[in-house]
């Protein structure tokens, strides 16, 4: 827990989606270490929710939901109010992206990208941060009390960079960065924007989060490319979001809503 009261997020109940993956579980622990209740949800456990029951105990509950299925966040909901009480923080982390081990048609030219891929990606990633803020947001809206973070990308707010992956193609590989994971991002923005001023009066704020990629084990040849592009030299390490989330959920941040903060190694400032 925080000395500084302006950071103590100890009386937090913090919702946050895709639990199962890196980020999620970074920022659940960044949360629980400090003394918040954390509700982790996501379509069902895993390794690392498992982890984080045993190291926290009581304060850490997995809830499987589907994010884009609005009645199964309703009853994470009503799961969360009996056992820990209203949320006041929620982090929608929760996204699909086509991996680079994808079939070609995912990874192919922007011209055969497929339709019922666009779907997939916009309905998890943009549908369903609709439907958290409606369920979550409203709860909090009515207890007059909350702050959202809605987890946006570099490739939301600029267009990728397909000069990064010129190395597959030179080896003779089909591969476009596709266009629905940018363009589910980029919605992100005017929604935050959209609910900051709706809920305003109910005192409840509501910020997006724009990051920059992570380290995990990629192939040699990408971090060359990748690594050359950003001016920090590197990609982040998975905990290094975890002071921003921590800032937009806390006192600190009191004042700030509808802004989008970007922690990105510097790859926007170009």
């Amino acid at each position: 827990m925080s000395a500084d009261p302006l950071f103590d997020v100890s009386n937090d109940i913090v919702v946050i989606t895709g639990t199962s993956g890196t980020l999620g579980a970074n920022y659940a622990a960044a949360f629980l270490a400090r003394g918040a209740k954390v509700a982790g949800l996501d379509r069902g456990p895993s390794a690392r929710s498992d982890q984080l029951a045993e190291r926290f105990g009581a304060r850490f509950v997995h809830i499987d939901v589907d994010v884009t299925a609005k009645a199964t966040l309703q009853a994470a909901l009503a799961a969360v109010e009996t056992r820990f009480g209203t949320p006041t923080v929620l982090i929608n982390n929760a996204a699909l992206d086509s991996p680079p081990s994808a079939p070609i048609e995912e990874n192919g030219p922007f011209e055969t990208y497929p339709e019922e891929s666009w779907d997939r990606v916009i309905d998890v990633n943009l549908k369903g941060v609709f439907l958290c803020c409606q369920v979550f947001g409203a709860a909090m809206a009515a207890a007059g009390k909350g702050s959202i973070i809605n987890v946006a990308s570099i490739y939301g707010l600029v267009s990728p960079d397909q000069s990064i992956y010129d190395y597959r193609r030179q080896r003779g590989e089909v591969f476009f960065k596709p266009v629905a994971y940018s363009a589910s991002k980029s919605g992100i923005y005017n929604l935050s924007r959209y609910l900051a001023q709706y809920w305003a009066g109910k005192q409840v704020r509501v910020n997006s989060l724009t990051i920059a990629g992570v380290s995990a084990g990629q192939e040699q040849a990408f971090l060359d490319a990748y690594c050359a592009r950003i001016p920090a030299g590197r990609m982040a390490e998975p905990t290094e979001y975890d002071g921003a989330v921590l800032f937009l959920a806390s006192d600190a941040a009191r004042y700030m809503t509808g802004a989008n903060l970007v922690v990105d190694g510097g790859w926007t400032a170009i």
